[in-house]
This record gives C-alpha cells, sequence and structure tokens, in this order.
C-alpha cells in the first residue's frame, strides 16, 4: 500500500481488503501482484474532500501473471488494452465512495468482472442466408422508395 508522498492524511485499510484477490476455483491474482495508491479524490465533498485520501489506484500487470491462461490475457488485452499503460499495467480507478476502503474493494470487484467477462471465447457466428420472404420485403421496399423518389421529379410531357 502507498500514499502520496506529501499527503499528512492517515490510510485506514481493512486486512482483508488486501488479501489475495480470487477470480476463479485455479485462477488467485496474489496480494503482492496488486499495487495501489490513495490520493485526493476530486468534486464536490467540502472541507473533507482536502484532507482525506479516498480516492484508489489499483496496478496489476497481467502479461507478468503466472497461472493467468495465455488465450484468456489475450482476450482480457484486447478487449480492455486502452486501460493498460505503457509498462504493461492495468489502472482502475475508483472514487465512488467517500471511504477509501469501500473504493479499493469497488476497484477488486471491478478487475475482477473485467477478468470474468473475457473468460470464455465469444460464441461462433455461424453463418445464415436470408430467407425468401425478408429478401421480397427488402428488394418491394426498394422498389416503394425509387417510385416515391421518381414521382418527385419534374413531371415529363412526352406525347
Amino acid at each position: 500500500m502507498a500514499t502520496d508522498a506529501g499527503s499528512h492524511a492517515r490510510c485506514i485499510v481493512e486486512p482483508e481488503a488486501m488479501a489475495d484477490l480470487p477470480v476463479t476455483s485455479r485462477f488467485v491474482i496474489a496480494e503482492a501482484d496488486l499495487n495501489w495508491s490513495a490520493s485526493r479524490s476530486g468534486g464536490p465533498g467540502g472541507q473533507n474532500v482536502n484532507k482525506v485520501n479516498s480516492k484508489v489506484t489499483l496496478r496489476w500487470k497481467p502479461a507478468v501473471q503466472t497461472g493467468f491462461d495465455e488465450f484468456w490475457c489475450k482476450r482480457f488485452v484486447t478487449q480492455f488494452g486502452t486501460r493498460i499503460n505503457k509498462e504493461g499495467e492495468m489502472v482502475l480507478h475508483s472514487e465512488a465512495t467517500r471511504d477509501q476502503s469501500r473504493n479499493l474493494a469497488d476497484a477488486r470487484e471491478r478487475l475482477v468482472s473485467m477478468l470474468l467477462g473475457c473468460r470464455l471465447p465469444p460464441k461462433k457466428r455461424n453463418a445464415t442466408r436470408p430467407t425468401l420472404g425478408s429478401k421480397r420485403r427488402r428488394l418491394e421496399g426498394k422498389r416503394q422508395q425509387s417510385e416515391k423518389k421518381r414521382l418527385r421529379g419534374k413531371p415529363r410531357f412526352d406525347d
């Protein structure tokens, strides 16, 4: 756990919030692999916002994680690559509440839900052909649109 160097505010976090992070029964992120820091949260909050470090930034390196399936890791990096910085760290911020421990728990829960969301590969799409009825409806709509636009033009006086 780290705090800002110039900060005088205390950081109080429950011990269970800093434990290992179970994702599945076979995949657990060790406490040592998770780095987090606290900083002052922005937005309204009166005088309290200027003296309490309630915003939490959680950092995790998926590429160096042991036990993380290679294909799962590739799907994760593909889906959430914009949140991974140049050092290869996944960066999550949480400032939803005014309590540091709840923000840390929120960031950890979001990381788990992101990992579980891309755990399984997407279903393969079975190519299907359009039905005969859908083809007829599409062509009929095109004919109606064409007729509507043709009637908007200048009238012809062909004798």
